[in-house]
């Protein structure tokens, strides 16, 4: 990477991962220990401006602020909800664009969803993200500023990350890749690759490409369809990618990771959540090291779907575990703070 710094815009320091900031580091003239104390700075203890960088040279805080800008992100609002003590987050971009995080309570440790994109392009007609379109990309800085903002803000550390709010991943490929390597790196907040899911409504190159990184993360598959039919309805990427062509991938990431592959279900009443629905899902993950997780639809005034109900989420349950296919049902987060993708900034962006 060339670190001439000839381009009057300023380098976005939370970005580069640890081999970057040393290739950065050493054309600057400095040792290599200071790269791993730049990075330990910006990655374990999180600090949002060069002042802070107490072991640093004075001369070399000068100069990185001449040459590299953090990009902080501001905290604009904050939900909790009264059921569960799920937080919603609406942070402001150094550009003004927003974004939603959320912080969700388990037992097992706080797990944070953060968003890869401002807006999303996908147009799946059941989540609130995509209204409005895409904007732009998040920065692999902007990503991890969502987690750092969240520890701050409550104090607590944050074990478990889902890149599944705001965005496709996929379509945000080398900013989402440099930021798994960045957070799962030893001298960073070190959290474990397999505590990391990236989600996707299924972009079969991207898919290929994640199975031969030499990750350890959870690829969680927005599947939400038993037959391209159905899929082609919801989700428009399926004009593009046939559920057969997206199954043999994930085939293809399991066989190069040797993890499991989780299958996200959105269960939408009278769309997708019928027995028979149930019963061609069975068949097509049979033989698969495969996990399904249905996820009653969070309504928004955008779309006229209803939540399945509770006797049908637990007949399509039943019939999948009889088919020998791993199933959960997703707790329910946040629905009192509009939880699902997308709701926080929606409202926002309409004055409400």
């Amino acid at each position: 990477m060339d670190f001439s710094f000839q381009s009057s815009e300023k380098i976005d320091i939370r970005s580069l991962t640890s081999e970057k900031l040393l290739e950065m580091a050493l054309q600057m003239g400095q040792p290599k220990y200071r790269a791993g104390q730049l990075f330990a700075w910006l990655h374990n203890k999180c600090v949002n401006s060069f002042d802070e960088m107490s072991n640093l040279p004075a001369s070399f805080r000068e100069e990185l602020k001449g040459k590299c800008v953090i990009r902080n992100l501001e905290q604009v609002r904050v939900q909790v909800s009264k059921a569960d003590g799920t937080r919603k987050y609406l942070f402001k971009l150094f550009d003004d664009n927003l974004i939603e995080s959320v912080m969700m309570r388990y037992k097992h440790g706080n797990s944070v969803c953060v968003s890869s994109q401002v807006g999303c392009a996908m147009g799946c007609s059941f989540c609130a993200s995509t209204l409005g379109g895409l904007v732009r990309n998040l920065s692999a800085g902007e990503i991890l500023g969502q987690i750092y903002e969240i520890q701050k803000e409550t104090g607590e550390r944050v074990s478990n990350v889902v890149v599944m709010g705001m965005g496709e991943p996929m379509a945000n490929y080398g900013n989402v890749m440099d930021f798994v390597r960045i957070l799962s790196d030893e001298n960073s907040l070190h959290i474990s690759q397999r505590n990391i899911t990236i989600s996707t409504c299924g972009l079969v190159p991207q898919i290929i490409a994640l199975s031969n990184e030499g990750l350890k993360i959870t690829l969680a598959l927005s599947l939400h369809a038993p037959n391209d039919e159905i899929r082609r309805r919801i989700m428009p990427i399926a004009n593009k990618y046939s559920i057969d062509e997206i199954l043999d991938a994930c085939r293809t990431y399991f066989d190069n990771t040797g993890r499991r592959v989780t299958f996200e279900y959105c269960l939408i009443d009278g769309v997708n959540d019928l027995p028979a629905h149930a019963r061609e899902l069975a068949g097509r993950l049979k033989g698969m090291n495969a996990h399904v997780n249905l996820i009653p639809v969070n309504p928004t005034p955008e779309n006229n779907y209803g939540q399945a109900k509770e006797k049908d989420i637990q007949v399509f349950k039943d019939i999948l575990e009889e088919g020998g296919i791993t199933t959960t049902r997703r707790r329910e987060m946040g629905r009192d703070i509009s939880g699902a993708c997308g709701q926080l900034r929606q409202q926002t962006l309409k004055g409400l």
